[in-house]
């Protein structure tokens, strides 16, 4: 059973409860979506085909204890499955990156689950599979990317008609060269959102590019 790796590196987690960790990125090629900010537009393609067992190597090598499976969208890829069980049988402990519109009900209970929901600004809205919200755990993370006030306005709406913090931890995130961080942390500390927000630090330390 093989997989399309676009890249496997070692560096500090940028996002989520788990900034600032040193992790392994396991990056698979290919997204269905195509989001106006995205950031991992490279890896829509290329990469190259690898079997679970030289990727549990490629891991091993770097000889840290989280590991993190992005994309693209991993989810796209059906044996997306077999590598996060495989990586949690290997006592990692692993995070998965999804943009929400792949069914997350078959992943491994002990992945923790990062998904996005997607906003207006993102074009990708229309794609949301709002059932993924009936399998989150509490150990997982919602995570918005919002690129203006109607997106903050938005996501706050769904925060408290979905009770999305009651189901696990939410994010809030900037994007990137559209939202000023500043103007996001001072709407969440008016409206006093049960949210937390989060900049990407691997961004901050090293900029937008593969590797990092």
């Amino acid at each position: 059973m093989t997989l399309k790796v676009y890249e496997i590196f070692y560096s500090l987690q940028g996002e989520t409860s788990r900034i600032g960790l040193p992790t392994v990125f396991v990056r698979l090629t290919g997204c269905p979506m195509r989001c106006t900010y995205c950031d991992t537009a490279y890896a829509f393609s290329g990469g190259s085909n690898m079997g679970i067992t030289q990727i549990l190597e490629k891991v091993a090598s770097f000889h840290t204890h989280y590991v993190t499976v992005t994309g693209g969208e991993p989810l796209a890829q059906k044996a997306c499955h077999e590598l996060l069980e495989a990586l949690c049988d290997a006592g990692y402990s692993v995070s998965l990156e999804t943009g929400g519109a792949m069914n997350i009900a078959h992943v491994d209970k002990r992945v923790s689950v990062i998904l996005d929901i997607k906003t207006p600004a993102s074009s990708e809205e229309k794609n949301n599979l709002w059932s993924n919200l009936n399998h989150l755990k509490s150990t997982d993370e919602i995570k918005f990317v919002l690129c203006n006030r109607q997106d903050y306005d938005w996501a706050k709406q769904k925060l408290e008609e979905l009770k999305l913090s009651q189901k696990c931890p939410v994010l809030f995130s900037p994007s990137y060269q559209d939202l000023k961080p500043t103007d996001l942390a001072a709407w969440v500390l008016e409206d006093q959102l049960p949210v937390r927000m989060q900049l990407q630090l691997h961004k901050i330390l090293w900029g937008e590019k593969p590797g990092v």
